[in-house]
This record gives structure tokens, sequence and C-alpha cells, in this order.
């Protein structure tokens, strides 16, 4: 039996920060009816959406965004009930995001007891010069309330999110936020470098010559210590940018990397059929990113961007989205699905890349990154896409 993730995007922020392009909604105060709405146009997207993955179990729960914590523990609770009813099984991790405000932190044993296992805390920085930078509206010791509150309401699995890389930042500075991180010893790490995404304040702020990102060798440095000092204490890079102790990688994440079933709900979210007739490779659907049009697509009044995945653009995801992880790309994997090797539709690419001292090809064709590889990894996924 196929098995799905089901992943559920709450948009509502404090504040949008300035380097964010995913699809949030500026809301400093989120009124009970608002929340309402939004959750009964989660419940109802649901219910017309879950026939589309009959016969699935259930593996995983995620709730992201925007910042999923700012809705209530009841309404967390409602949510996850009617997605472990959709569909059989045991979930293997239920997953929250929350960012360390007073508000989010006093719900924490409410969202415990709304089935709420792990949780993906949005740390990002131990310093709070950088946390201003950043434009994030909690500091430093509301970040340490955070992670102290969520052991004493008893979540055993946790995850921090860290940001190398920020403006003024600096090699000893981010290496004083890795030891702050290690010394809550969390089971799942994840380190982004930051990126000047089009269309954010940062990205325009650099176009104007008001805001200087990190230099190159130095953002290197900091992504190379960080795999140095998470491996010595134990983690295992098993992403690009994600880092587990072993057992803890984030289940719900790997079913992207691994192209399996995720029904995605709320606005912007991205759902991945399963294969079907027809559908050899499965079907892609992209809700709208405002909030008046998902409400529609929700009320059948308006249809979600529909993507039949073809051969080709499947060929390409199998092989960037597996050379993102450490294990790499199985070609005997990918010749059993597209009947021919990886080599067979991308040799001149394996060839140049692997000359370039980006690539390892084993003796039987599997393909991973190296250390470099790794650092120029968007580069690397070009030639595949």
């Amino acid at each position: 039996m196929e098995d799905v993730g089901v992943y559920l995007h709450v948009p509502f922020c404090e504040r949008v920060c300035p380097y964010c392009d995913f699809a949030v909604i500026a809301a400093r105060t989120l009124s009970e009816a608002e929340e309402e709405c939004y959750v009964a146009g989660l419940l109802a997207e649901l219910a017309r959406r879950r026939g589309d993955f009959a016969g699935c179990s259930l593996a995983t729960i995620y709730f992201g965004g925007g910042t999923p914590s700012r809705l209530r523990p009841e309404s967390v609770a409602r949510l996850v009930a009617a997605v472990r009813e959709a569909f059989p099984g045991e979930p293997a991790e239920v997953t929250l995001e929350v960012n360390p405000s007073t508000l989010e932190t006093g719900r924490l044993p409410g969202f415990r007891a709304a089935g709420v296992d792990r949780v993906s805390l949005g740390i990002q920085s131990f310093d709070d010069t950088t946390l201003r930078r950043l434009g994030r509206a909690h500091r430093a010791a509301a970040a340490e309330r955070a992670l102290h509150a969520c052991r004493e309401a008893g979540f055993a699995r946790l995850s921090l999110d860290l940001i190398a890389a920020a403006p003024g930042q600096d090699e000893a500075g981010f290496e004083r936020d890795l030891d702050a991180a290690l010394g809550f010893a969390p089971d799942h790490l994840s380190v982004y470098e930051l990126t000047f995404e089009p269309g954010t304040p940062f990205a325009r702020a650099a176009a104007d010559g008001r805001l200087a990102p990190c230099a190159e060798e130095t953002a290197a440095r900091m992504l190379e210590c960080t795999e140095s000092r998470l491996e010595a204490a134990g983690y295992r890079r098993y992403e690009i940018s994600s880092y587990a102790r072993p057992g803890a990688e984030a289940r719900h994440n790997r079913r992207y990397w691994e192209r399996r079933p995720v029904l995605g709900l709320g606005l912007s979210a991205v759902s991945s059929d399963p294969p079907g007739p027809g559908r050899p490779f499965g079907v892609r659907r992209h809700n709208p990113r405002s909030l008046e049009a998902w409400l529609a697509v929700v009320a059948g009044r308006e249809a979600p961007e529909v993507e039949t995945i073809g051969p080709e653009t499947a060929r390409g995801e199998a092989v960037f989205l597996a050379l993102r992880t450490a294990a790499g790309l199985d070609a005997a994997a990918f010749a059993r699905e597209f009947d021919a090797s990886p080599r067979r539709f991308y040799g001149p690419a394996i060839d140049r890349l692997a000359a370039q001292g980006l690539l390892l090809e084993a003796a039987g064709g599997d393909l991973r990154l190296t250390p470099r590889g790794r650092m120029l990894s968007d580069s690397v996924f070009q030639h595949f896409v």
C-alpha cells in the first residue's frame, strides 16, 4: 500500500521577515473568526481531496508556514483528528513549526496534547544583533525560554533552524550559534545559507546597494564548520541543509527528496498526487498564493494549477532531488523506473561535472555530490532540469 504525507500550510505571521519568499500574511493578532475561517477551509479542502489519495495510509503530518503555532491548540487538534480520520494508519511523526514568542511557547503543552510529537523551532540565531538584522520578531532570551519549554512540555523530538551568512555575521559569531544550539541537544538541525530571493526586501536592498551579501568564501567556511562541528557531535548530514542524530531524520521532508506522495492543504501548498492510469509519474497541484483565490479553490469556484508530470521532468527531478541527499542517486532504481541508466540520459553532464570535481560516479553508476558539489549544488542541478 502506498502512503501519504499531509502538509498543512498556515500563512499567518506576526511579521514578515525581509528574506522570506513564502506565501505569508502579516497578522499581529489573529482573531478567532479569522482562524476559524482558515481552519474550516483546510478541513473542506481535505474532504475534497482525500479521494485522490484513496488507498493510501497515513505516513506523516506536517504543519508549516508561515507560523502554524499561531493557531490555538484546539484548532491543531481538530486538524490532526481530521487527517487521521481521512487515512488509515499511525503517522510516524506529527511536526509543528514554532517561533519563539511568548504566546506560542505558552501553547506548547496544548500542542503536545493535540497530537503533535515533533517541534521545529525557528531559532535562526542566538545573537540579538543578528536577529535584528534578519528582521526577526524574537530575541535570544525568548529562544532559550522556548527551548526549555519544549522539553518541559514533553517534546523528545526537537529540530532547530539556524541561518548562516546573515548580514554582518562573522565566523566567530556563527560558531557561537552552533555552540548554543548544541547546548540544547536537539535531535535534528537544519542550517541554511541566507539567500536573497527575488522580490524580497533583502533582494531589493541588495540591488540598490543598501545591503551586502556575505562573502562567498566566508559563507563556505561557515558551512564547512557546520559539517565538521555537527558530525563531531554525533549528527549525520543526510541532506544538503539537514543534520540528524541516527534515526531522527525528518521523515516528512524525506518524502519530497524521494518523490513520494504528499497532500498539500492550504494557501500555496503543493501536492504530489500518486501515479495512476495515464499519469505514470503522478500529478502535481499548486494552490494559489492569495487567500481569496485559495478559498475560491476550496469552494469549487476556481481550479488549482495542475501539472501532469512527464518523463523528462520526472527523470530530472529524480536525479537532482536524490543528489540533495547524502545517499545520492541509486542508478539501479533509476533504471527500473525509467528503463535506462542515468548515463543514458545525462552522460555528457555527468562527465563534465565529474571532471570539475562536483560529482562522483560509482562503478555501478550511482551518483552523489562531492563536498565541493554541495557548495555549488544549484549550478549542478541546472544540468538536470
